[in-house]
């Protein structure tokens, strides 16, 4: 196999972007970044994923003097730990501490209590798949996760407040279509409740190429197995790269102001489709053509017979056909004021409608005593959730992500 650079793909193939689509902002903000961080306390939660480390990453060029980060992927915190201390850009600040705890138990009330308060808060820790969304039990889980404890650290730290909120959003919470965007819908109502007592912010924005658990991400796992790839056919998406994700994030933590949603400034042209970028890696990372199967057995059973001369590799891409599947992103929706002229390649939603903190109890409320019932579907939190967000259209096609390859 010859020689294959992530970084290198990713900037030629996914993204198409030598540097950073967020340069010349970081340029112009320099100086409020190096300000607001310099010698500051920062506390990541879900730190350990794709996003949350690449935002730490971003955060130490500008010198904070604590790093605390919490998240319960024990190993990730030790792989984010490894990695920083490996890297010859980067500082790590003599008072760091990675913490593999429970952002919303009490040994993370403890910390927060005895530790705090950070100047710079930010939240990633998320269920982030559609895939997550399968019966009452996944979806409980997914809620009490986006948006039940995030309603809980806001509580914590208004007793600790930072100067800087950050909590990630996604791009699939405009116009949701799935359990997944509908709960991260439901978080930035949470959010925007408390941005009259806390300075937050939130970010929708693109997947991010070859993130902990994506399906590109997958595609390097199923070539170290030696087994087939697969892709859906037919759904664009937008695409920023790891390294950009934290960027964004941070940009929009520092910078953003209160109540304010930030956005990629991606035009359509610039959408991929997962079969494509499937093509340009089986090439770039084992030189080989794609042999397109017609079914997920004749895929798998082609890998099984691949040979060390092979010259092709079984693909099979499929029309999606998955409950909760949008078939196009959008950052936006009508109603929402957008603010494109503060930043070079940021939009910033200004006007984001917010639910009272009355309107939100009674929301709390409701969802906890549906979860109490031991008897309920999927689809009644699927009504309860509508009810709460007018625009949700939940797609239900009865077949799941884990029931494909």
């Amino acid at each position: 196999m010859k020689h294959f650079s992530l970084d290198q793909f990713i900037a030629q193939y996914v993204t198409a972007r030598d540097e950073s689509l967020f340069a010349a902002d970081l340029a112009t903000h320099d100086a409020l970044l190096r300000q607001q961080i310099s010698g500051k306390s920062a506390l990541v939660i879900g730190g350990a994923g794709t996003i949350g480390s690449s935002f730490i990453r971003a955060l130490l060029q500008y010198g904070p003097a604590r790093l605390f980060v919490v998240d319960t992927n024990e190993n990730g915190l030790t792989e984010l730990t490894r990695d920083l201390r490996s890297r010859a850009d980067l500082t790590v600040p003599d008072d760091y501490k990675p913490y593999p705890i429970d952002f919303g138990g009490t040994v993370f009330a403890k910390m927060l209590a005895n530790e705090g308060p950070f100047d710079i808060v930010a939240n990633f820790a998320a269920h982030k798949h559609v895939r997550s969304e399968k019966d009452r039990y996944s979806i409980e889980a997914m809620v009490d996760n986006n948006v039940l404890k995030a309603k809980h650290l806001l509580e914590l730290l208004l007793a600790y407040p930072p100067q800087h909120f950050f909590c990630v959003s996604t791009d699939k919470a405009a116009n949701p279509v799935n359990v997944m965007g509908a709960s991260k819908k439901l978080m930035e109502e949470v959010i925007l409740a408390y941005s009259n007592r806390l300075k937050i912010t939130t970010a929708r924005f693109a997947n991010v190429a070859f993130s902990n658990g994506s399906l590109l991400f997958g595609f390097i796992e199923r070539m170290m197995k030696g087994q087939p790839l697969s892709s859906p056919s037919d759904v664009k998406r937008y695409f920023v790269s790891p390294a950009e994700s934290g960027q964004l994030c941070l940009l929009a933590c520092i910078v953003g102001q209160t109540g304010e949603i930030v956005f990629p400034n991606l035009r359509e042209e610039q959408m991929r489709t997962f079969s494509s970028i499937a093509e340009d890696f089986l090439r770039e990372y084992g030189n080989y053509r794609p042999r397109y199967c017609s079914s997920e057995q004749e895929a798998r059973e082609a890998a099984a017979a691949l040979g060390p001369d092979a010259q092709e590799y079984p693909v099979f891409f499929f029309g999606s056909t998955t409950s909760g599947e949008k078939q196009f992103e959008e950052f936006y929706t009508e109603g929402e004021e957008i603010d494109r002229e503060r930043f070079e390649q940021l939009g910033v939603i200004k006007n984001a409608p917010r639910k009272s903190a009355q309107d939100l109890e009674v929301m709390f409320a409701k969802l906890n005593a549906l979860f109490q019932d031991s008897h309920i579907d999927k689809a009644a939190i699927v009504r309860l959730i509508t009810n709460f967000i007018p625009n949700f259209e939940h797609i239900e096609t009865g077949r799941s992500l884990d029931q494909k390859m």
